[in-house]
């Protein structure tokens, strides 16, 4: 789905431009579980994918369609189907396109859920190899006669390690292999994962898109590079039914949604459809705070390091650099060992002691004993984190106030 329009004037417009009902701006809230038909023959063809409609709510629900093309749009890519959360999203993406014995390369620095879940789909007969995706000849090296996918992240969490995309898209593409991009960190305003020949494209949208922490979303787009003709596991039916072009999505939506239920609500989706028209705003701003907070973390005697890209002594600020348009809100540092992480952390302020990420308020968590704990501290240290590291997700307040708040605290 193509447009020649900027990306916020695209996106506030969206929804109008299908002329929703009485000339409203905005999709309406759907409530309606099921739809009624006059002709039993136009339920027939809906179930049976010879025209579009909506049957019953857990697949398909207007507003959750409209934001669904607003995603496509953001994401330059083909079709896209909502969950209930991020993680219904890679769960529903890998459970509905993968079979026993299928191989994954995925980051050895995925989020802790991701990995989390990766590690119950070993537990089934997938197999995974975690490798280190900032260098391609991990990758190369992982590669398998049973590898069916590939999947990174374009900025871990929490460490910000990222992957080399670029590399990576090439060699899938040689090797015909789905190329999954975790966006999540970066979002579509920032980086367009098309661009580097993702096959398809997760977004939570709890996150950025949402941006204001009272809606969880996720969601898959396929970008239309990946050839489904040359993929085994796509169910004979859908080949009956479907144009190859839509078989992957089209079984993501039918056996990850319908039949794993992770089914987004209507009034969650219409939260986060109006709070993605000012993603681009927001990120401008949260972008801006974020590399002004870092270099002054950087130069803080009472930090011994700081994890953000758009550093110049980041491992990859070259990649991030040349790939991304910003540098994202996600950092994190690592306090001096005199300073007590917890003590810390109580003396801030306006910064919010909070898991969430891509918030309109900054955030802070202490990651070792939070969101990372259940991993233990073998699997922590391989993935760079340290017991002091402190997670930070920038908002958008006045950047002076931040300065002042982390002053203040770091004494």
């Amino acid at each position: 789905m193509k447009n020649k329009k900027g990306f916020t004037t695209t996106i506030l417009h969206s929804d109008r431009l299908l002329k929703p009902e009485f000339g409203a701006l905005h999709q309406p809230i759907h409530t309606a579980v099921t739809w009624g038909y006059e002709d039993v023959n136009g339920l027939i063809d809906v179930f049976q994918n010879k025209t579009k409609g909506y049957a019953y709510s857990r697949q398909g629900n207007p507003t959750v369609t409209a934001l669904e093309n607003k995603v496509t749009q953001m994401e330059n890519g083909l079709s896209t189907v909502a969950f209930s959360t991020g993680m219904a999203a890679i769960s529903a993406t890998i459970s509905s396109l993968l079979k026993k014995d299928d191989h994954i390369i995925a980051s050895s620095y995925l989020f802790g859920n991701t990995r989390s879940i990766m590690q119950t789909f070993t537990e089934i007969g997938i197999q995974i190899s975690f490798v280190d995706v900032t260098d391609i000849e991990n990758v190369k090296k992982a590669y398998q006669q049973n590898t069916r996918m590939v999947f990174v992240e374009t900025i871990a969490n929490p460490a910000t390690q990222i992957a080399a995309l670029d590399e990576i898209g090439t060699f899938c593409s040689e090797n015909n292999l789905l190329y999954v991009v975790d966006n999540t960190m970066t979002s579509p305003y920032l980086f367009k994962s098309i661009n580097v020949k993702a096959s398809l494209v997760i977004n939570s949208l709890t996150k950025y898109i949402g941006g204001h922490g009272n809606a969880l979303g996720g969601s898959v787009t396929d970008t239309g590079l990946y050839d489904w003709n040359n993929f085994s596991n796509i169910a004979p039916i859908l080949k009956e039914q479907i144009s190859p072009a839509l078989l992957g999505i089209t079984q993501i939506r039918k056996r990850g949604l319908r039949d794993g239920g992770g089914t987004l609500s209507p009034e969650a989706a219409h939260s986060i459809s109006v709070g993605s028209e000012t993603l681009a705003l927001r990120l401008e701003r949260t972008c801006s705070n974020a590399l002004i907070l870092a270099r002054f973390l950087e130069d803080h005697q009472l930090v011994k390091k700081v994890n953000y890209p758009g550093l110049e002594s980041h491992p990859q600020h070259k990649i991030a650099s040349e790939l991304f348009d910003g540098f994202g809100g996600l950092m994190s540092f690592e306090l001096d060992d005199k300073v007590d992480c917890v003590t810390f952390l109580n003396r801030l302020k306006i910064v919010i002691k909070s898991s969430n990420l891509g918030d309109t308020r900054t955030l802070a968590i202490p990651v070792a004993r939070t969101i990372f704990h259940e991993l233990g501290a073998e699997r922590r240290k391989e993935m760079g984190i340290e017991d002091s590291l402190i997670r930070l997700s920038i908002g958008i307040e006045d950047t002076q106030d931040l300065i002042d708040d982390f002053t203040q605290a770091l004494y």
